[in-house]
């Protein structure tokens, strides 16, 4: 997986507990494969009791990448599953090296970014508040919208117009 991380620099470091970490504090990475799972069905409980051993406060993002590599996987994502759900770990699948990789420089790449970046951006004007909420009724386009306004003048004297009116 590691030859398919091109994005971001690589630095070794031993005595890491974790398989990656992104900033000091910020993210920590287990790394599991589901084939790696079944042969060793402890590994990733040991690997999480050593993190949170070390410091259980350390990283506000902790999490499992997993790579699944076994057709019939059905079981063991969700023993996987349980085990990062109990232990306040996010579980993320891959389905390709490539794709790991890809997690993986994401990762780095917001490891100092605020949640605002993903969260949607809510109007504070009154004209596209109500254009999303007219819109929202299947019949009603923003042509739509203006002209109902124009007439009505606000949401409410719309929504208290009659059927004649309208």
């Amino acid at each position: 997986m590691l030859k398919s991380v091109r994005n971001v620099g690589l630095e070794f470091r031993d005595g890491l507990i974790p398989d990656y970490v992104m900033g000091e504090t910020s993210c920590c990475v287990l790394f599991l494969s589901v084939r790696y799972h079944l042969l060793h069905n402890t590994y990733l409980e040991e690997r999480v009791q050593s993190v949170k051993k070390d410091d259980p406060t350390r990283y506000k993002t902790k999490l499992v990448l997993c790579f699944v590599d076994v057709d019939d996987n059905e079981v063991a994502l969700r023993e996987i599953n349980r085990v990062a759900l109990l232990s306040d770990f996010t579980l993320v699948l891959a389905w390709s090296w490539l794709e790991a990789a890809r997690y993986l420089e994401t990762f780095k790449a917001y490891e100092n970014k605020s949640a605002t970046i993903i969260k949607e951006k809510v109007e504070a004007e009154f004209l596209p508040k109500a254009n999303d909420v007219l819109t929202s009724i299947r019949s009603v386009n923003k042509t739509d919208v203006i002209t109902l306004l124009s007439t009505f003048g606000t949401v409410k004297g719309l929504m208290n117009a009659s059927m004649e009116e309208l």
